[in-house]
């Protein structure tokens, strides 16, 4: 029986988390075509297909999702014993999946602080709404995530954060409209559900002027006077008014850490360790 080859399995978690071997190659520091044959020589070793292989990139095979899970926990064992041998610090490489207004506001200070202390981790980036976050984390093609949550008051809520009605005027005019243009994110967002049921329960008429999950599109439309806008408090750039006088309050929501694996890795459990601590004291800054 063959055994398996480290470096192969490294690459191939580069290769399921980006659903591409272009974009996987370049991570990795080899060509397309050598990393092609690294991962038929791993599904040849394994016995079966790891990767479903399409026009658009590569997907995983179910015996690929199980090979990823044991994968991600041999590779951080395996960096685990090398770092404690060696007397080294942390190594490894970790995925943070995180949405925008949370990755400009904590982000900078946040990571700036972790790869101080450990310079040897290599870190990914994901930006992206909540919930496009939460099916990376179950396909693993990402370790751990910041995320919104509807219940501020939940136990695996790490910092509390309220919702504001944005615009570019103290008192715009668009609040005389028969119906006031909202700039929202897509409908399944706590943002816009949350905007709604305010709207609602006071029979304040409405209308979506603007869908994006883009925070720098919500943003210049508020800053172009066309639509009152929906942000968490400490994502309000500094030339944006918050509404607070004429319009429904707005809910509170949390900020939670959600992993992938029930058991992190080691480099995986520092980091979520490390914002867990940091996060709650952060003052934030915006766009």
């Amino acid at each position: 029986m063959a055994d398996l080859d480290l470096m192969l399995l490294r690459n191939f978690t580069v290769v399921a988390r980006t659903g591409s071997i272009s974009i996987a190659s370049h991570q990795v520091g080899r060509t397309q075509s050598a990393l092609s044959m690294q991962m038929q020589r791993l599904e040849d070793v394994i016995g079966q297909p790891l990767l479903h292989r399409t026009g658009s990139g590569v997907r995983l095979t179910i015996a690929g999702e199980q090979l990823l899970a044991h994968a991600d926990a041999l590779l951080a064992k395996h960096d685990e014993i090398l770092g404690e041998m060696r007397g080294t610090g942390l190594r490894g490489s970790v995925s943070l999946g995180c949405p925008d207004d949370y990755a400009i506001a904590f982000l900078p200070e946040l990571l700036n602080g972790f790869c101080a202390l450990h310079p040897d981790v290599e870190l990914q980036m994901v930006c992206g709404p909540s919930t496009d976050l939460r099916p990376l984390l179950h396909r693993r093609r990402i370790e751990l995530a910041l995320v919104s949550v509807a219940d501020a008051a939940s136990p695996e809520v790490i910092r509390p954060e309220s919702f504001v009605w944005v615009a570019n005027e103290p008192r715009p005019a668009m609040l005389d409209l028969p119906l006031l243009p909202l700039a929202l994110s897509a409908p399944q967002t706590l943002d816009y559900k949350a905007a709604c049921t305010a709207m609602e329960a006071i029979g304040r008429r409405y209308r979506i002027a603007f869908a994006s999950n883009s925070l720098a599109g919500l943003i210049t439309i508020a800053r172009s006077g066309h639509a009152v806008s929906v942000l968490t408090r400490t994502a309000v750039p500094p030339d944006l008014h918050v509404l607070e006088e004429e319009l429904p309050a707005l809910p509170t929501i949390g900020i939670a850490l959600e992993y992938a694996a029930p058991s992190p890795s080691l480099v995986t459990r520092a980091l979520g360790d490390y914002i867990r601590r940091k996060l709650p004291g952060l003052e934030g800054r915006a766009i």
